[in-house]
């Protein structure tokens, strides 16, 4: 069995080398105890083979004597399987203390804790347990590891602000810079000031260790001195762990592609047909491309007999259903190929084993906010070369691999930027600053951000919050509607509406519709709904929809057969009646009565105007094509084909969302009238006098 420094028993001596690392040798060290369960060993000889087990003695030093460690580590070392047992097997969980480790993506903590929980030969949920939005799979006093999203760390320490009950955080995938990942650093490093003993790993697949050393290493005096004393070390300590890495050989296109999709689908094709057995690994942008692509290469093998039937093509993105997911981590079946067709999450977030071959669009789906039209949007985007380099490097795990890049090499060496910008830096700030102000803390400007977010995004979110009455004159929460908006963990627009369908007496219906919008979508994709619409739905909008689809799924008996049959993902519709149970609960702990309006969509649609009265559009007079000008900022949008308001075209509706490709596109739209905007917000339309509600 391994051996490896235990905290308080005599230290290891320490060599540096010529790079300024810190070498080992081994002084005196205590074995610990081996397990006699089946396949035991065989596991622990894989987890001896990564990359990151040879450096556990120093790690567990670095920890043992430093506030802050940062971990550079290449994706496939281990380090966020491995770290977080480490951790326990050096006794950071004994009395009743826990062991967090927070991934930037929802499905990244569901499969990293199921594989430690494997791993540990433990069942998930007890030792190891995870918690993401809406599903908290750990039990009180038995858990000790626990995995869980940023977001759901920071929703934690508005309860108890210091995050007392943990010993060590671990902020794994520290360079993809979510916003989340970037509030709780900043919040992380106040916590270290009033909890010394409070231990914080930052790992990260790049090179901003640097960044983030700077970062926690900018300190006031005397506090510094004082924390010296107890022996632990303020300046992060910074360790490099090598990746298991071969060659990749990188290919790059000759000219330009018109349609990153196709061309995708393509070069999957050819390598299928060339290349030696290997899986491949393609990064698309989002959902509808990777349905696409799934759908091209079905029809290719179906139609052409030169492509055996030896494909297996997986979809991975955030939305995906459970048991799909576990599909992608499943080994490949004997004289078979495996083509996992993913968004970005499979760039750093997961270890996909038997990738040879990597397909890169050179795109992903990122948010881009505009604070002076007050628009943020899903744009399809360029990748960034340290993005470029993840995902290439996937393809040299197993086996030395290739990556066919589906851009130009000038265009990668001269014209793609060298870090992506960081979230905080292009995204509306409002769920931001509201989980600020709940955790107490009202100079939001001095807030010490690890990169600042623009003034212009502050003031904006300021000014949304301010207008639905969730912060008032002095900028501090208001009582109660702020904090009841801080409790609930959503979009503040969606919580304003759960709140305002209590006076209107439609919280039911609002909470269903809240849960709706909570989920990626609930319709079976690229179909939209090709049904016999009825009236009341076309007249009113896809909120109201959404209530139809609510109703008719529980008096099918929750059947997977109705959904098929309506275009209705199945898998949704069970994760939408788990979200509205827990946002029931959450609404009636903060004093929200259950009622329901029956069939009054008036009330309904009051509701949705109280929360989401900013996204106002209304369809210009002559227009024929149904382009619509947002009330404030006069942006030109378009009703989004999926929706049942497409051909309708009502004078005036509030959208959800925007998504932009050609155009601009409101996602789930609803019809209003506009005097309901005068009663909802007075003091955000009263303003506005030039342009007038009439």
């Amino acid at each position: 069995m391994a051996q490896f420094w235990k905290p308080g028993t005599e230290k290891p001596r320490l060599v540096d080398d010529e790079e300024g690392g810190v070498l080992f040798f081994s002084g005196g060290f205590s074995s610990s105890s081996s397990s006699s369960g089946y396949g035991y060993a065989s596991i622990e000889k894989q987890r001896q083979r990564l990359p990151v087990y040879k450096y556990r003695t120093a790690i567990l030093y670095l920890v043992e004597t430093h506030a802050t460690t940062i971990i550079v580590g290449e994706t496939g070392s281990g380090k966020t399987t491995q770290i977080p047992q480490f951790l326990k097997e050096a006794g950071w969980a004994s009395g009743g203390r826990l062991i967090a480790c927070t991934q930037p993506r929802r499905l990244a903590v569901q499969a990293v804790a199921a594989r430690v929980a494997e791993e540990m030969g433990v069942k998930l949920g007890e030792e190891v347990g995870y918690t993401i939005r809406f599903e908290d799979v750990t039990k009180p006093d038995v858990t000790v590891l626990k995995f869980l999203t940023d977001g759901v760390l920071l929703r934690e320490m508005m309860d108890d602000p210091l995050l007392t009950k943990y010993s060590v955080i671990m902020v794994d995938e520290a360079h993809e810079r979510s916003i989340s990942t970037d509030i709780l650093l900043g919040l992380l490093k106040k916590v270290q000031k009033r909890r010394p003993e409070l231990r914080l790993i930052i790992s990260s697949a790049t090179i901003e260790a640097k960044a983030m050393s700077d970062f926690f290493g900018k300190r006031k005096k005397r506090r510094e001195l004082e924390n010296e004393e107890n022996g632990i070390q303020l300046e992060p300590a910074i360790l490099s762990v090598e990746g298991r890495g071969f060659n990749v050989q990188i290919n790059y296109v000759e000219e330009p592609v018109q349609d990153y999709v196709q061309a995708a689908v393509s070069t999957v094709l050819l390598i299928h047909e060339r290349e030696p057995p290997g899986d491949i690994l393609v990064f698309l942008t989002g959902q509808d491309d990777i349905d696409a692509a799934v759908q091209l290469i079905a029809d290719e093998v179906q139609t052409s007999k030169k492509h055996s039937p030896g494909l297996v093509v997986l979809p991975l993105y955030s939305g995906l259903p459970r048991a799909e997911q576990e599909l992608v981590f499943s080994p490949t079946p004997r004289g078979k190929r495996k083509v996992i067709i993913s968004t970005n999450i499979a760039e750093t977030s997961l270890t996909l084993e038997g990738i040879v071959y990597v397909v890169d669009s050179g795109f992903s789906k990122q948010k881009f906010y505009n604070p002076i039209t007050d628009v943020e949007n899903l744009v399809v985007a360029p990748i960034s070369k340290a993005s470029a380099k993840q995902r290439a490097g996937r393809a040299g795990r197993v086996r030395p691999g290739k990556c066919y890049r589906l851009y130009a090499e000038e265009y990668f060496l001269n014209h793609m930027s060298n870090e992506a910008i960081p979230e905080i830096q292009r995204s509306n700030l409002v769920s931001c600053i509201i989980h600020l102000k709940a955790l107490g803390i009202d100079n939001i400007l001095g807030f010490d951000w690890p990169a600042s977010p623009s003034p212009e995004a502050m003031i904006r979110a300021l000014e949304v919050l301010y207008s639905l009455g969730v912060l008032d004159d002095d900028a501090k929460l208001t009582s109660p509607t702020g904090f009841q908006v801080a409790e609930i963990p959503l979009d503040p627009m969606i919580s304003k509406m759960i709140i305002a369908s209590n006076q209107f007496g439609c919280s039911e219906e609002i909470i269903t519709v809240a849960a709706v919008l909570s989920i990626q979508s609930i319709w079976i994709s690229g179909r939209g709904i090709q049904k016999e619409s009825d009236e009341a739905k076309l007249r009113f909008g896809d909120h109201v929809t959404f209530l139809n689809v609510y109703k008719g799924f529980l008096q099918s008996g929750k059947s997977s057969q109705w959904c098929h049959k309506n275009y209705v993902n199945y898998h949704a519709m069970r994760k939408v009646l788990e979200v509205r149970e827990q946002l029931k609960r959450i609404a009636q702990r903060i004093g929200i009565v259950l009622k329901s309006c029956e069939s009054d969509m008036q009330v309904v649609r009051k509701a949705v105007t109280a929360g989401f009265f900013a996204n106002t559009c209304r369809l210009e007079e002559y227009s024929h094509n149904g382009m619509y000008k947002t009330i404030r900022g006069s942006q030109e949008v378009y009703i989004h084909p999926s929706s049942v308001l497409f051909r309708v075209n009502p004078k005036w509706i509030i959208y959800n969302s925007l998504v932009s490709t050609d155009r601009q596109y409101m996602r789930n739209v609803i019809s209003i009238d506009p005097s309901w905007l005068l009663e909802a917000a007075p003091h955000f339309y009263l303003l506005q006098q030039s342009n007038p509600l009439h």
